[in-house]
C-alpha cells in the first residue's frame, strides 16, 4: 500500500474517529504535490463531447449564479470575467492515467467504494457556494490557494436558495473557516456544509468522491436484477385458502407470504454477493458495449515476455469475494469464477493498476481471464 495521505494520523484512528463522524485537515498531507492534470488541458478535456463538465458564474454584485453544461469551446474560456468562476470536471481519472494513479493514493479506503476524481479549477474568488454532500469527499488543494467554511449537518430539508441554478445552502453558519495550500487535504463526511472559495488565480482543487447508493437505488437495482432472472409462471399462490366474512380483505397472512417471497431472495447469500459485486463494479457511465477488439494468445505472451505490461482501463472498476475455494473477481459490472490457483492474479488485478508478467503465468485459467478482459477493454497492453 502506498503512503498514506494522512499525516502523522494512523488508519485505524482515521476510521475510527473522523470516518464518517467528522471533517479533518491535515496540512501537508502530500507535500511537493504537482497537479495530475495542467490548467489548459483541464479546459481542453471540458470540450469533449463525452466528459461531464460544469461551469458555475456568479455575479459578484448582485450575488446571482449561472451554471453552464459542457462541452464547452476554446471561445468559452477566453470571455470568461476576471473573478468569480470555477470550472468542474468529472470523472478526469476515466481520461488522464496520472489523474488515476492520483485516485490509487486514497484506496486505503476500499476502492469499490472510490467514485472518481473531480477537478475544479476557480479564478480568484471562483466556488460553488455553501452546500452538502451526501457522499464523503476529500478535497486536496494541488496548486493556487482555496479558503474553506467547514461545519454544520444538513439534509433536503435544510432550506436553499430558490433563485438560483445550483445548491445552494441559504442558512449558512459555518464552525470552521481553513485555508488550504498546495499538499493539504481535507476530508469531510456526508452531509457536512462546506463552502471552497478561491483566493488568487490558478487554484485548483481535486476531489475524491465515493460511491455511496441510496436505499431507493440499492432496492430497485436489486429487485430489478432478481425479476429478470424469473419466470412469468413463478406466482403468489395461496393453497391454504380458508373462508373468510369480508371478501374485501387483505388478511395478515397474505401479507406474510408476500414477505416470504421478498425474504427468500434477499436471505439467498450468493445471489445477493453476485449482484452486488456486478452492481459496485458496473461503470460510471453506462455506455454501448464499444466494438471488441481481437487479441490472440501469442501476442499478448510475447508482448509480457518482451517487458510489456498490462494496464487497468482508466474507467474500469475491478473488485473480488472470496467464496469457498474460489474467488469471484468483478469487473465493470461482469462475473468471472477463478479458482485457488488464480489469486495473486485476482488480488493484483483488484489492487495495482499495471500487472507485471510474473504475475500471468501461462494456463487456460490465467490465460482465458486476461484474453477476456483484453477484449472488453478492462485491460490494455503497454510498453
Amino acid at each position: 500500500m502506498k503512503n498514506l495521505p494522512l499525516g502523522d494520523l494512523s488508519l485505524e484512528t482515521f476510521l475510527t474517529e473522523y470516518w464518517q463522524k467528522k471533517p479533518l485537515l491535515i496540512r501537508q498531507a502530500l507535500p511537493g504535490i504537482k497537479p495530475p492534470i495542467a490548467a489548459d488541458e483541464l479546459a481542453g478535456l471540458a470540450c469533449e463531447e463525452e466528459v461531464e463538465s460544469r461551469l458555475i458564474v456568479q455575479n459578484a454584485v448582485t450575488d446571482q449564479w449561472e451554471l453552464t453544461h459542457g462541452p464547452f469551446v476554446d471561445a468559452t474560456f477566453s470571455t470568461l470575467p476576471s473573478t468569480h468562476w470555477t470550472l468542474l470536471v468529472q470523472a478526469v481519472d476515466h481520461w488522464v492515467p496520472a489523474a488515476a494513479e492520483f485516485l490509487t493514493q486514497f484506496y486505503f479506503i476500499p476502492s469499490w467504494r472510490v467514485d472518481d476524481l473531480m477537478i475544479s479549477y476557480s479564478g480568484d474568488q471562483g466556488g460553488v457556494g455553501p452546500h452538502y454532500d451526501n457522499y464523503d469527499v476529500f478535497l486536496v488543494q494541488v496548486s493556487g490557494r482555496r479558503q474553506w467554511e467547514v461545519g454544520g449537518m444538513y439534509d433536503e430539508t435544510s432550506p436553499r436558495r430558490p433563485d438560483v441554478p445550483v445548491k445552494i445552502l441559504s442558512e449558512w453558519e459555518p464552525e470552521h473557516c481553513w485555508i488550504l495550500e498546495p499538499g493539504d487535504l481535507l476530508y469531510i463526511p456526508p452531509q457536512v456544509g462546506h463552502n471552497g472559495i478561491a483566493i488568487g488565480e490558478d487554484c485548483m482543487t481535486c476531489s475524491v468522491g465515493f460511491r455511496a447508493p441510496s436505499h431507493r437505488d440499492i432496492l430497485l437495482d436489486f429487485s430489478e436484477s432478481m425479476g429478470e432472472a424469473l419466470s412469468e409462471e413463478v406466482r403468489y399462490a395461496d393453497p391454504d385458502l380458508l373462508p373468510q366474512p369480508n371478501p374485501g380483505q387483505i388478511t395478515a397472512e397474505a401479507v406474510k407470504k408476500v414477505q416470504k417471497i421478498l425474504t427468500q431472495y434477499v436471505e439467498d447469500y450468493d445471489k445477493l454477493a453476485q449482484w452486488f459485486g456486478c452492481y459496485m463494479t458496473a461503470p460510471k457511465y453506462q455506455e454501448e458495449e464499444p466494438a471488441q477488439e481481437e487479441y490472440r494468445l501469442e501476442d499478448v505472451r510475447h508482448h509480457l515476455a518482451s517487458g510489456g505490461r498490462l494496464i487497468r482501463n482508466e474507467g474500469s472498476r475491478f473488485a473480488f469475494q472470496e467464496h469457498g475455494e474460489n474467488l469471484w473477481l468483478f469487473v465493470d459490472g461482469r462475473q468471472y469464477i477463478c479458482t485457488a490457483l488464480m489469486t495473486d492474479l485476482v488480488k493484483t488485478l483488484c489492487a495495482e493498476r499495471m500487472i507485471d508478467s510474473n504475475l500471468c503465468v501461462p494456463s487456460e485459467g490465467h490465460d482465458s481471464l486476461l484474453l477476456d478482459l483484453l477484449t472488453h477493454g478492462s485491460l490494455y497492453l503497454s510498453d
